[in-house]
């Protein structure tokens, strides 16, 4: 049985150790703007997944991917150290979509003002084919079918 609360906890602080001795020990110059994002750590506390994000193009997110590859050792040990479990988790590094996928919903939000706008324009000065509202409301009366119907009740 797992305890997905120790799991949970144990993530996080495997977040912060990264994140600090990525900032303060690691001196790679491969190493660019480097974020780290999340941490995820499996039930039976082996194997943690550090998800990170890099600022820059492709080279300087591939660059960055091999000097955390490379400094791996060092920030298992210090992960260790750090947190005291009895089995350090091995860390895998996992670039993390989330950027991505927001500037891609960012660009699908601006394509679909634009289309909006479009069709804003094209309706300026435009009326409707029929009426404004052609939905009947309750109290209103059509005299056609309504006043069929009075006669014939007053016939009766």
């Amino acid at each position: 049985m797992t305890d997905t609360a120790r799991a949970r906890k144990l993530a996080d602080r495997i977040r912060v150790v990264v994140a600090e001795t990525l900032q303060r020990r690691i001196k790679d110059p491969r190493l660019g703007f480097v974020t780290i994002t999340d941490a995820r750590v499996t039930g039976d506390l082996r194997e943690a997944t550090v998800f990170y994000t890099v600022h820059g193009d492709e080279t300087e997110r591939e660059a960055s991917a091999a000097a955390l590859e490379s400094a791996k050792g060092i920030l298992r040990s210090t992960v260790g150290r750090e947190t005291g479990v009895r089995f350090t988790p091995t860390l895998t590094f996992v670039m993390d979509a989330i950027p991505d996928t927001a500037r891609h919903l960012d660009d699908l939000l601006v394509k679909a003002a634009a289309q909006d706008a479009e069709v804003r324009s094209v309706a300026v000065g435009k009326t409707f084919a029929g009426e404004a509202d052609p939905y009947r409301k309750p109290g209103e009366h059509d005299d056609d079918v309504d006043g069929e119907a009075d006669d014939e009740a007053e016939d009766e």
